[in-house]
């Protein structure tokens, strides 16, 4: 069965006239007659009994008449939806992101989103670095942002704005009262940091060690928070993203800019190449694009 010939069956029982039929489908009384033998004979047997008088539906006609009023109900259903979610009027797109982004600056931007698509639905994943990227890869999500991945990685990244460490102190302490630190002078004081294997430990010990410099930690978290209310607590100092400034300020600490050496990392958006994303997935990641991300960090 088709749907024209669905439909063509639906329009004569449902009007019981070959004629009515006719002009309700804008077809030829030929058209139409071909059309209903062919789906009789696709079926097996007569769908209408007719004379020059009378049309009226065979007891296999009277089976067909719900059946086929419910496909054609489901399918004109699946049209609009596809429809709907092709122009934005629903649809969902999942997305991966790490905590200090999904945490600081990803609500302004998923406003700005429900703003433009207010029934498309949006799930975050709040997940560390690495979990972002495999979550991509493994395709759980359309969308990722993190840091910029090593070369070797098979994902795209489109970068966002380049994000660069700042020093996180006590408000209390001496530092606290200083416009820029540098890491020798920081490194003096205990350090606080998050676990391995955190992307951004890694980033830390990695450009330090190129400096002959190491991490003097003396304790350690998962979560960035944590590390932001031990800092504030007086444990200890520790360096951050700069998107994470305005967290740590909440928890009750101070950033200052940190330097030499300067640690900075692009963050961005990552797709699986070859697979083009859903229509929702494409008006998000436009809107990621859209954001001037650099400069709502420097107002901060």
């Amino acid at each position: 069965m088709t749907l024209k010939q669905i439909r063509a069956f639906l329009a004569v029982a449902q009007s019981l006239s070959f004629a009515v039929a006719c002009e309700r489908l804008h077809l030829s009384q030929s058209a139409l007659s071909l059309t209903i033998k062919a789906l009789e004979e696709g079926l097996g047997g007569r769908l209408f009994s007719r004379n020059t008088r009378n049309v009226a539906l065979t007891p296999e006609g009277e089976s067909l008449l719900p059946l086929a009023r419910r496909l054609i109900a489901d399918w004109d259903n699946a049209e609009d939806e596809m429809r709907q979610r092709f122009t934005l009027q629903r649809g969902r797109v999942t997305l991966a992101a790490m905590p200090s982004f999904a945490g600081n600056l990803l609500p302004p931007i998923l406003k700005t989103f429900r703003a433009r698509f207010p029934n498309v639905n949006v799930t975050v994943n709040d997940v560390i670095n690495e979990q972002v990227l495999e979550m991509v890869r493994d395709r759980h999500v359309e969308l990722g942002v993190a840091f910029e991945p090593l070369q070797s990685s098979s994902l795209v990244f489109t970068p966002l704005y380049l994000d660069r460490f700042v020093a996180v102190v006590p408000l209390d302490s001496p530092l606290a009262q200083r416009a820029e630190i540098d890491w020798q002078a920081l490194l003096e004081h205990p350090f606080i940091t998050l676990q391995r294997p955190s992307t951004v430990r890694v980033m830390l010990e990695e450009h330090l060690q190129a400096r002959g410099m190491k991490l003097p930690v003396e304790f350690e978290s998962h979560q960035l928070a944590t590390v932001g209310r031990m800092v504030a607590s007086g444990l200890g100092v520790s360096a951050v993203p700069a998107l994470c400034v305005g967290q740590m300020q909440e928890l009750g600490a101070r950033c200052i800019t940190l330097s030499d050496p300067v640690i900075e990392r692009a963050i961005g958006v990552l797709t699986k190449p070859g697979y083009e994303l859903s229509a929702a997935a494409q008006a998000l990641f436009d809107t990621f694009k859209d954001q001037d991300l650099a400069a709502r960090l420097s107002a901060r």
